[in-house]
């Protein structure tokens, strides 16, 4: 568009607050209300709500059951429960808190990624009673679990806690930059493609990026 047919548009969207000219540079960048507009949107956002096409989309994609989790009261919560067209026996159902912590890729996902003031205080119940019961502690196999799910920006679990029974899981941010929910992908440990670059963790890293995308998250997965 040639600067003089442009610059009338420019003059209008000045004015209703869509965008403002820096006076040094002469450039143009958004405005008051349209940054108003943007945050109206993202507080409007219900995370669930977004993950549910992307999910779905993945479900049917990688032929698995995917789980969606939140942060509840008791620890991550399973909200809800997508199940791919094969039949996958998994006992699991919307309303089951995926405690302890390390003994499944969901809970290692919100152990890893959310704030330590959050998460610490169960960490460290379940490490003490651990070791009431066995005599051991295991707060350094712990921090290792931990840093490998920071590490790959994904928590993995072969075998548990349902036993054969493989999965993956991967943490959404919003724009804030804070872990909303987890995408946690399950499936029979015969067929389940447990490589950490393999098809199955991509694609569920992708998902997770998408939906946060859709929160307004710049965050990349790597």
């Amino acid at each position: 568009m040639p600067p003089a047919k442009a610059h009338p548009y420019l003059v209008s969207f000045g004015k209703l607050g869509r965008i403002e000219q820096d006076a040094l540079t002469g450039r143009y960048g958004l405005g008051p209300f349209s940054l108003q507009m943007g945050l109206t949107a993202l507080h409007a956002l219900d995370p669930l709500r977004a993950a549910m096409p992307e999910v779905a989309h993945l479900a049917d994609d990688i032929q698995l059951n995917v789980a969606i989790a939140v942060w509840g009261n008791m620890g991550p919560t399973v909200v809800h429960i997508e199940e791919c067209n094969k039949q996958i026996h998994v006992n699991m159902r919307p309303g089951t808190v995926m405690v302890p912590l390390m003994m499944s890729a969901t809970g290692r996902c919100f152990a890893a990624f959310l704030p330590d003031r959050v998460v610490q205080p169960l960490l460290q119940d379940e490490l003490a009673r651990l070791a009431a019961e066995s005599g051991q502690s295991s707060t350094e196999a712990t921090e290792q679990a931990i840093g490998e799910v920071r590490r790959h920006r994904l928590a993995r679990a072969l075998g548990f806690p349902i036993p054969g029974i493989n999965a993956f899981s991967a943490p959404v941010f919003n724009d804030n930059g804070k872990m909303t929910l987890a995408l946690t992908a399950m499936g029979p440990a015969g067929t389940f493609d447990t490589g950490w670059d393999g098809t199955t963790a991509r694609r569920v890293k992708a998902c997770a990026e998408a939906i946060a995308r859709r929160l307004g998250s710049t965050e990349s997965m790597g």
